[in-house]
């Protein structure tokens, strides 16, 4: 085998992976790994303005797409720029890869400029986490941080000095392959026979499903309507269990919906549906419990499980249709007749006419522009709690970043929406306080021409702190925001910019914005209220 630059054998690697783009920003440190890049048309370098939308961005595409989601800084302050987007995808449990440079090989430990002990920074957030050594190591280090990636579901960081990338080696005799086996997790009889016998005997189940429930939602609703079970969806699963089907009361807790709240208040069996939801106080407070989760870790980590059921939720599903009777009771009525009223209520609210544009009003129009199959990105902020609240998804997806929650995560995960689906809508649900965190790589989008609708609700203040200040008895404080003009920005980066005042002007930019061939601002202008208000 003839000698070629272990740069150029991990370019080989990443596409055997199926890797087809990488988010990043060149640099004294990487500019090895981005001559190899430069050569190679199968993977497509996406230049972000900073390194924490790409870590950012690359969570949110592994989110969607389940495919694992690359990206890469320099050593030192670009780095240290990677972390939020790590303890994104650490948290919310998604493989994601980074690669880091850092100083030349023969300079590490030297205190050299820029260099940083990266090993002991990213211990704490990484799945994987090695300094390659020695260029020969590259091309097996690779295979196994993007395998633990996979198997561990989290991030993986690969540290590598750029004369690494440089230099020839011959890569004769792999140790590894670019390859992983996802396993195939199964329920242990016993377990499913203890289930059905709480089942059996329960009078008010109630299934509280998470995103451990993709790829097997046909049978989880089906599974609910033969036991008659209301349906609750842990708001990261939002999108997965269409907010129109019957069973569906909505979400639990601060974004949830009262019909929900109640039904776990008079439930005799809980049944957690791959979710391991963290909030005990809006469980029931004494029900018997079932936990069917992939990770045995998880169950009864949060609730005091009866039955555990470690396996894939699909097969459980499965047998559970095949192995219990149907059931009568009229608990699930009850609560469909309070869901409808619910829904009624913010029907109400969302078509009420108001002189200054109110946030669910904007959630309606963009529910009326959304397609099917769409992407949402939501940020993190009071537009989470409206969006949870209004918004109604059938087949769209939704990429929130859930666990961490960080504000900033809206635009990257439009980003990665447009990338991941180019021929499906992307729209991106954001507050003003969400937006300035990232708004400089909106231009991002303008280069690679993304076509995507950034909703700014505009309030001019950070409202959801507001409201937490006030809850703990504080007088709010440090919440206002000096305004920035978002639609003057948006022109200015090269794409469309709409400001809306009032409702109609809103429908005539989201209407605009959705014939554009373009990335789009819309400045939506929002009244300053509390949903708890309306």
């Amino acid at each position: 085998m003839f000698e070629k630059k272990a740069g150029a054998y991990v370019i080989d690697l990443l596409k055997e992976w199926q890797v087809n783009h990488i988010y990043g920003m060149p640099g004294d440190s990487i500019n090895e790994f981005m001559e190899e890049l430069r050569k190679e048309e199968a993977i497509r370098f996406i230049q972000i303005r900073h390194e924490e939308t790409g870590a950012l961005a690359a969570a949110a595409y592994a989110k969607l797409t389940g495919q694992i989601g690359v990206c890469m800084s320099i050593a030192g302050p670009g780095a240290v720029h990677l972390q939020n987007g790590l303890y994104d995808a650490k948290k919310d449990k998604v493989p994601m890869l980074a690669i880091v440079g850092q100083v030349s090989s023969e300079l590490v430990g030297t205190d050299n400029f820029q260099e940083l002990k990266l090993e002991s920074m990213f211990e704490q957030v990484a799945v994987y986490n090695r300094r390659v050594q020695t260029a020969e190591q590259l091309p097996d280090m690779l295979n196994q941080a993007i395998r633990t990636a996979y198997a561990e579901n989290g991030p993986a960081v690969l540290i590598v000095s750029d004369d690494l990338f440089s230099t020839k080696i011959k890569y004769e005799k792999p140790m590894t392959s670019a390859s992983y086996s996802q396993p195939k997790i199964r329920a242990a009889a016993e377990d499913l026979k203890k289930a059905a016998e709480l089942i059996e005997t329960a009078k008010k189940p109630v299934i509280l499903a998470g995103k451990g429930a993709k790829g097997a939602v046909a049978e989880l609703l089906l599974f609910a309507e033969e036991i008659k079970a209301p349906v609750i969806a842990s708001f990261p699963s939002k999108g997965l269990i269409p907010d129109e089907h019957p069973n569906h009361l909505g979400h639990l807790g601060q974004l949830g919906t009262e019909p929900a709240k109640e039904v776990m208040k008079e439930a005799d069996l809980l049944i957690l549906a791959g979710t391991a939801y963290p909030y005990r106080d809006y469980l029931p407070s004494d029900a018997t419990a079932i936990q069917i989760d992939i990770d045995p870790a998880v169950i009864g980590k949060y609730y005091p499980v009866t039955t555990g059921i470690a396996s894939e939720l699909e097969p459980v599903m499965a047998w559970l249709i095949e192995n219990i009777e149907p059931k009568q009771e009229d608990f699930l009525k009850k609560y469909q007749d309070k869901r409808d009223k619910w829904d009624q209520q913010l029907q109400q609210e969302m078509e009420r006419e108001t002189e200054q544009l109110q946030p669910q009003q904007v959630i309606a129009e963009v529910q009326h522009i959304l397609e099917p199959g769409a992407v949402v990105s939501l940020d993190v902020g009071s537009v989470t709690l409206w969006s949870a609240r209004y918004l109604k998804l059938t087949d769209q997806k939704l990429v929130v970043s859930a666990w961490i929650a960080t504000m900033g995560c809206g635009l990257p995960g439009a980003i990665a929406g447009k990338l991941a689906y180019p021929e499906k809508q992307v729209i991106a649900l954001i507050g003003d306080g969400g937006f300035s965190m990232g708004m400089q790589d909106f231009v991002t989008a303008i280069k690679y021409d993304l076509a995507i609708i950034i909703v700014v609700m505009n309030n001019q203040k950070i409202q959801l702190i507001e409201t937490e200040q006030e809850e703990m008895g504080n007088k709010p404080t440090n919440i206002e925001l000096a305004n920035i003009d978002f639609a003057a920005f948006a022109e200015a980066c090269g794409g469309r910019g709409y400001t809306a005042r009032n409702r109609q002007e809103l429908k005539e930019a989201l209407k605009m914005a959705k014939a554009g061939n373009k990335a789009a601002v819309i400045d939506a202008y929002v009244e300053d209220i509390d949903f708890e208000t309306l």
